[in-house]
Formats: C-alpha cells, structure tokens, sequence
C-alpha cells in the first residue's frame, strides 16, 4: 500500500532564487540540520481528500499559519526509497512571512523503553533558504523537488 503525502513548496525569486522549508522537530532531528528539513508536508488519503487541500491542510497544522493565497502549481510527485510518494505544489510566497508560527506537536515515547509520552514539536524552526542550501538541508527523498522547481524557474525566464 502506497503512503502518499503533499506539500506546499513557498519560492521567491530575490535576492536570489530560495523556498521555505520546515526544520523537522521531535530529539531524533534535534541536533541534526544536514538532511532534517523539509518541504511542509504531511500524509493523507487520495481516495477522501485532494493533494492541494491536504498540503494547505498540512502547512496550517504544522506551521499554525495559513499559508499564502497564490497560485498553486503542481510541480509533480516525488518517490522516497521507502516507496512513499509525495505530491508538492510549487507558489510564489515573495509577500510570505516567515513569523509568529504555532507550530503542531506529535507525542512519542521518550526517552526510548521508559514508558514516558512526551509532547513534541513537528516543526520546530522554518526558514528561507537558497537552493544550493536547500537540496543540503532537505532529506533526501525531498530533494528532485528543488530540481524540479529550479527547471520551471528556468523555464519562466525563457
């Protein structure tokens, strides 16, 4: 069973080409930043929800903010290794700020075998970074994604 999930991938074009990306939260990413951030994203169902409504849905819980009235493009559908597929919809956020998030939580055991739940949050920094930074601080399966972007941008200016 394929596990899909989307997300809204914020570009702005100056000083120079960047996206928004999302620090992932919780003690397992917290002292990692190569490979630990991602597109805002998060699973749903193809068969009860569309992919842009789930990946505005997925920017508000875990940002605590609404994401920005644009122009919606799909920039197309990522596989990770694992056999999970991600849909991300590329728009321009140049009047996007990046402030006064409320960032969701998940709960987990932690410390590991102790029996204790703790909160944590799902994100817990988001930043503007350009695209040489971000194919960098993306995890991996995230990464064609900014090719993708960098080819339609390309393809603007033509």
């Amino acid at each position: 069973m394929v596990v899909w999930s989307a997300g809204l991938l914020l570009y702005r074009l100056t000083p120079v080409p960047q996206v928004f990306l999302a620090h992932m939260g919780g003690p397992f990413w917290a002292k990692k930043d190569a490979g630990a951030w991602s597109i805002p994203k998060g699973e749903f169902d193809p068969d009860g929800e569309g992919a842009l409504d789930a990946a505005r849905r997925e920017f508000r819980e875990e940002l605590g903010v609404e994401p920005p009235e644009v122009a919606w493009a799909e920039l197309g559908t990522f596989a990770y290794s694992s056999g999970k597929k991600v849909v991300v919809f590329a728009g321009d956020g140049a009047g996007f700020s990046a402030s006064a998030f409320a960032f969701g939580t998940f709960e987990m055991e932690w410390p590991p075998r102790s029996g204790r739940s703790q909160s944590f949050p799902e994100v817990d920094r988001a930043e503007w970074m350009d695209l040489d930074a971000a194919r960098d601080a993306l995890v991996k399966g995230q990464r064609p994604a900014i090719d993708a972007l960098e080819k339609a941008l390309a393809g603007l200016s033509t």
